[in-house]
């Protein structure tokens, strides 16, 4: 059953990142396109349309799954991004566009801390990272598939209206919609939190999960922690026990959110300027979305052999050097080289992270934790494209670029260096859910045992 699982998200996942990797790849063409007569600075604008539906999405979406299952959510996320795709291929402006840009980023925002969540519940605990970098590793493969498709089509057509049917592709996968569906089971935790003790054990029956023991999957009393109101675990995360880590969380992921989307959006333009033709520019964005997608793999795996908290520090270190050295004249193929670990250091790694953030807090915390972390992180999402937008407009210089993500990935570093090396306990943020005192505890991770499914 975990397969299952981790397929369904790996394909949800694997649409996500075609609608996010897709602008990118049209960003060049968009820029010429007469009838929109776009500006650096609208561009950039486009860009940042979808990711503050995305901040929106993280933000609620996240919590209705707790409310109404994570399947169900999920599944409603996915129409939404899907669908949207095709009224962006079809859109007859520039704002009408961005409109449906920001409707589908509602969707996509929404989706990833549900597929984190889905993914950590039903992998091993010693399984954890690499099953989440499995499944996160279709989102750099949907960039991958973005960068293709513009290569196939925009290279090889003189219509200006080409960018249509690259940006239309991103809504086939909606007619998989079915089989997601049936590959998905809802979420033990989120029945038995919710006292659905029956559903529960049918389901786990069904999942070959026995015995099936609902302790082993219950975070807390079902009367405390069934509805747990969203503001009671928000104020748990801000706890004295969890603030600082909450914080560095924040920061690390905000500065791992900007490099993505801002390199994300803008490095074919970029590539372009300094002097590539558009084949070559797209290139570098499939080789930069491509070592992410088979890079972050070896990464998943070094995290659960060697700790998530070093392994992100050192490929945000690795990823910083390689973008900022993207600003030296060198020749073709070693740019080709320093673009992937510019990847690896920000798709791959900031993947990790969000699973890290994901797996740091307890069960009944987990969607709000990674969704509100999320939500904040959008904000540099939102502003790595407006961040190159302006460089572009100005008369900085296209390796300015390159010094201000550089310069993200390395802040990003820092933080996680700072968080502490053992998790806070689990009871304690259970504890303050419930209303009551903290007292020490049993380490989270022996509290927290996911069901081993297979």
């Amino acid at each position: 059953m975990t397969w299952l699982v981790l397929g369904a998200c790996w394909f949800s996942i694997l649409a996500e990142g075609y609608d996010i990797g897709v602008l990118g790849a049209v960003l060049p063409t968009l820029g010429e396109y007469e009838p929109w007569n776009l500006s650096p600075m609208d561009l950039g604008g486009l860009g940042a349309y979808a990711l503050i539906g995305m901040l929106i999405g993280a933000l609620f979406i996240g919590q209705l799954s707790d409310l109404w299952g994570r399947r169900r959510v999920l599944l409603i996320a996915f129409v939404i991004y899907n669908g949207s795709a095709l009224g962006a291929a079809l859109a007859p402006s520039a704002e009408v566009f961005g409109l449906f840009r920001f409707i589908g980023g509602l969707g996509m925002g929404g989706l990833i801390p549900i597929a984190a969540a889905m993914t950590i519940e039903f992998s091993p605990p010693w399984r954890r990272s690499l099953n989440y970098t499995l499944m996160f590793s279709a989102y750099s493969l949907g960039i991958v598939a973005a960068a293709l498709a513009a290569l196939a089509i925009l290279t090889r057509s003189d219509d200006p209206d080409a960018w249509r049917w690259v940006v239309g592709i991103g809504a086939v996968p909606i007619v998989f919609l079915p089989i997601i569906a049936k590959m998905l089971p809802e979420s033990l935790e989120y029945q038995v939190n919710k006292g659905q003790i029956e559903k529960a054990r049918t389901q786990a029956a069904k999942l070959g999960i026995s015995p099936f023991n609902p302790d082993t999957v219950r975070v807390a009393d079902s009367e405390k922690v069934s509805n747990v109101p969203w503001r009671q675990v928000l104020a748990a995360i801000f706890s004295r026990r969890f603030l600082r880590s909450t914080l560095l969380f924040w920061i690390a992921l905000f500065c791992g959110l900007l490099l993505v989307y801002g390199l994300n959006t803008w490095l074919p333009s970029i590539m372009r300027e300094a002097g590539y033709d558009l084949g070559s520019s797209l290139t570098f964005l499939l080789v930069f979305s491509l070592t992410a997608a088979i890079g972050g793999l070896a990464v998943g795996w070094a995290s659960d052999r060697f700790g998530q908290r070093p392994v992100l520090v050192i490929f945000y270190i690795l990823g910083g050097l390689g973008t900022v050295l993207l600003m030296m004249d060198y020749p073709f193929g070693v740019n080709m080289i320093l673009v992937g670990f510019a990847g690896l250091g920000a798709i791959g790694t900031s993947a990790i992270l969000t699973g890290y953030i994901t797996d740091y807090y307890p069960p009944n915390a987990r969607a709000t934790a990674a969704g509100w972390a999320l939500s904040f992180a959008r904000i540099g999402a939102i502003m790595g494209p407006i961040i190159g937008g302006w460089i572009a407009a100005s008369t900085l210089g296209f390796a300015w670029n390159f010094y201000v993500f550089a310069a993200a990935a390395l802040v990003a570093a820092i933080c996680l260096a700072l968080i502490p090396k053992e998790k806070p306990s689990a009871t304690a943020i259970e504890l303050q859910i419930a209303g009551e005192e903290p007292r020490d505890a049993e380490p989270a991770e022996d509290l927290e045992k996911a069901p081993a499914t297979s």
